[in-house]
């Protein structure tokens, strides 16, 4: 990244050299993806086998089951929480998100473990 400036406005914007961050199926799987649908958009997820695709699968379960433990301790631990009604509701969200990280959980455990 670089600076430039515009008009006596600094601004931020990639630097020329910088090619286009990559997305890959390892990347994925740590910022908390399991969706195996969406990790089959990924090459090399068609030429791992079932045991190993599914290793990600949990790898990626977890993930998002830690970030979503982390949004909610970060949440309820803001300052003046009960002075901020609002975080209740970004409570619910994130406590609605873990009950669908735990459905998936139990989903996904029994479609790879039926082979």
């Amino acid at each position: 990244m670089g600076y430039e400036s515009e008009g006596g406005k600094e601004t931020l914007s990639p630097s020329k050299s910088a090619s286009p961050p990559t997305m890959t199926l390892q990347k994925a799987v740590d910022m908390g993806e399991y969706d195996p649908e969406y990790l089959a958009t990924f090459p090399e997820w068609h030429t791992l086998s079932q045991h190993v695709q599914f290793q990600f699968v949990k790898q990626g379960l977890d993930n998002r089951n830690n970030q979503l433990v982390t949004s909610w301790a970060e949440t309820v631990n803001m300052l003046d929480f009960s002075k901020k009604p609002h975080l209740a509701e970004a409570l619910k969200n994130i406590e609605n998100q873990m009950k669908k990280l735990d459905r998936d959980r139990e989903r996904l455990y029994l479609e790879f473990s039926k082979g």
